[in-house]
């Protein structure tokens, strides 16, 4: 029988409803879905995020064969595989031959040039709430393109949280409120996890043989690999933790690595989820008195807001905005990003619980690893691909933008109109990490001083003529000014000796 139709899923597109799926003929057309070695290893991925996507791929695979649709599926081992997602599109036109290959257009820039070369016909991805081209039109023209203003659009548009044309509450935004330091004692509920079953077994026992020397654990796997998995997972969150994630969100605590998060980014990023659902339970759960309005809002800023608002900012800008770097940072990433072996707390706890479960909650990849990537000044690039490389809900549209933008102010201002730099103060406000480190965070240039500190006034004044015209850095930049001599040149001298260490490999 003539194929009519090749209809190519990718492994973050597993979602029934994929726009490459929309009137599939199971008589006349063939799904295909390939694991490929390009995708596996164009950064050392965490063996947890490959086993996530190898495994959600193969389930999602199961599902379309129990529904009659046929499925062509390359699996990573198979010794004609041809290692790339062009090789193995080229392969299945040569063995069917159907009358065109239908794809739905690809979260990755790079991924999103080669599909233009084999796909006849590329599908807008409906999964998003908002369109490229609907972004652009609510950037053109504008000086600053701010996500608060965007997402109070994207209220207007799915009409969430609203009360005729007004924000429930009275404000659109309660981010004021979710900013409160742990008590030390607090016990957040175990998330949901799920043990593998005997597909992910064989994905990770292929995973072991096959990227040994990739980063990361594969002991603690327990992320959902189905649609239905995931729906568990979520309405666990909602039930559980929302009603404390607005208060609780940017906090930290040492061997607490999930608190009240809902853990549910790497599940949407695959397509086993869709954010308007997301969107819609939280806003039940505020009306039926589960949780309140700030732990509602925040998590639905989170979704119908930033993540939205990220995924336009890098589709407007790319491919320059992957050359940017205006704070002209060239430094090495330091070894222990990628060994957690540091006498740092703060950044000990937190990559080594990205070692151990491909996690970390955003204040913990904003403002312990990325704040110290911006003020020790290394490279975009690099840290770009560690971040890319080391969490399961990492894919470039939407790790570029919150790496580069946010965390490193590497786009000058694209994201955020000021760098997010932190002295030692803001982690012990936020945490407890600081009471049993090895570092003193009330002291700033002596041998045990927290390394935030002096790095945080070097980093001031190293770019002090470029904040002092930034509002929002002006005041910091006045403070470099007007210290002692002596005070600056014994933070610069802490600072240069901690960033000598780094440049040697010496633990710091």
């Amino acid at each position: 029988m003539k194929i009519a139709a090749l209809r190519v899923v990718l492994g973050d597109q597993l979602s029934r409803g994929i726009a490459s799926l929309e009137g599939l003929n199971p008589e006349t057309d063939i799904v295909m879905l390939a694991e490929v070695m390009g995708e596996c290893t164009y950064v050392p991925h965490h063996r947890q995020k490959i086993i996530l996507v190898l495994s959600a791929m193969r389930h999602f695979a199961h599902a379309l064969q129990a529904r009659g649709v046929r499925v062509r599926y390359i699996k990573l081992d198979d010794p004609a595989n041809s290692g790339t997602i062009p090789g193995e599109v080229a392969r299945a036109v040569d063995a069917l031959s159907p009358a065109r290959v239908i794809a739905t257009a690809p979260g990755e820039y790079r991924v999103r040039r080669a599909m233009e070369d084999w796909a006849d016909e590329i599908r807008e991805d409906h999964r998003f709430l908002a369109t490229t081209g609907e972004f652009a039109a609510w950037a053109a023209g504008k000086t600053q393109l701010r996500m608060e203003f965007f997402y109070r659009e994207m209220r207007r548009k799915y009409r969430i949280l609203l009360h005729g044309d007004q924000p429930v509450g009275g404000k659109w935004n309660f981010d004021s409120e979710n900013r409160k330091r742990p008590p030390v004692d607090i016990k957040p509920p175990k998330p949901l996890r799920f043990p593998p079953d005997a597909i992910t077994d064989e994905v990770i026992a292929l995973v072991r043989a096959t990227f040994p020397d990739h980063y990361g654990d594969i002991e603690a796997f327990g992320f959902p690999v189905t649609a239905q998995q995931a729906s568990a997972a979520a309405a666990d969150f909602f039930a559980h933790r929302l009603g404390q994630f607005g208060e609780w969100q940017d906090a930290m605590l040492p061997d607490q690595p999930f608190m009240f998060h809902s853990l549910l980014s790497a599940a949407l990023n695959l397509g086993l989820l869709a954010p308007l659902d997301l969107c819609q339970a939280a806003e039940v759960a505020y009306h039926e008195g589960v949780a309140p309005l700030n732990a509602v809002e925040g998590f639905i800023r989170q979704i119908l807001g930033w993540r939205e608002y990220i995924r336009g900012i890098y589709w407007l800008h790319m491919p320059e905005y992957a050359a940017r770097n205006s704070l002209n940072a060239h430094r090495k990433i330091p070894e222990f990003y990628w060994t957690g072996q540091t006498d740092m707390a703060c950044m000990k706890d937190a990559i080594g619980q990205t070692m151990r479960y491909a996690y970390a909650h955003h204040i913990q990849r904003l403002m312990i690893t990325g704040n110290f990537a911006l003020l020790a000044g290394l490279d975009p690039a690099q840290i770009d691909e560690w971040y890319l490389a080391v969490y399961a809900d990492a894919y470039e549209w939407v790790e570029m933008p919150n790496t580069r933008g946010m965390a490193l102010h590497a786009d000058g201002g694209i994201v955020g109109s000021k760098p997010y730099a932190a002295s030692g103060a803001y982690i012990n406000r936020m945490s407890h990490y600081c009471t049993n480190c090895h570092y003193d965070v009330s002291e700033a240039t002596t041998p045990r001083a927290c390394p935030f500190n002096a790095l945080y006034w070097d980093f001031i004044a190293r770019h002090a003529e470029r904040f002092a015209q930034n509002p929002r850095m002006a005041m910091p930049a006045r403070s470099w000014a007007k210290m002692p001599a002596e005070k600056q040149l014994a933070l610069q001298g802490r600072a240069a000796t901690l960033l000598r260490r780094l440049e040697k490999g010496e633990k710091i």
